[in-house]
């Protein structure tokens, strides 16, 4: 397999990036996210992936719920924000304006298309990030809108290297 042809194929999807919040046992927890689809049409159900070396990854373990939050050109700053500082070191919600869904998921107030879900399975295959399937409990949205796409956060360097992802053989 050539790894160079599989980083171009990827690169040239530009995937929308959106940012994960949630909580558990009272710690609240968010990073940027590149690897999201929806998974089901009947019922709703979205699937994203997050990386093991994240503090969002385990707090998620713990969580019934998280946010998944669409990001616009306006919110370049938000996404780095979340990409580039750890919640292992920092609250990442202590400066933003933010909101609390009924079962204590963090909702950005400045992210008007969002939704909530609820874990249903979370699935780990031996890679470096963990699959996380969930049902849409709530969503909110004020229409279309042109998403935030890798492309466009520009040189980003991450809370965690790549390095620092568990993958087991």
């Amino acid at each position: 397999m050539s790894s160079k042809a599989f980083t171009s194929l990827m690169g040239s999807v530009n995937s929308a990036v959106v940012v994960v919040t949630t909580v558990a046992d009272d710690v609240r927890a968010g990073c940027l996210v590149g690897y999201h689809s929806q998974s089901s049409i009947s019922p709703q159900q979205y699937c994203f992936w997050l990386s093991k070396a994240n503090h969002t990854y385990r707090a998620g373990l713990l969580a019934t719920h998280f946010a998944v939050h669409f990001l616009t050109a306006d919110h370049l700053t938000l996404a780095k924000h979340f990409a580039t500082r750890s919640g292992d070191d920092i609250d990442k919600f202590a400066d933003l304006n933010i909101e609390l869904h009924e079962h204590g998921v963090p909702l950005l107030s400045d992210c008007l298309h969002r939704m909530v879900l609820e874990r249903l399975a979370i699935v780990d295959d031996g890679g470096d990030h963990v699959c996380v399937t969930a049902r849409v409990v709530d969503a909110e949205s004020s229409g279309k809108f042109t998403p935030l796409r890798i492309s466009d956060l520009g040189k980003v360097t991450p809370a965690h290297g790549s390095d620092e992802r568990a993958v087991h053989p």
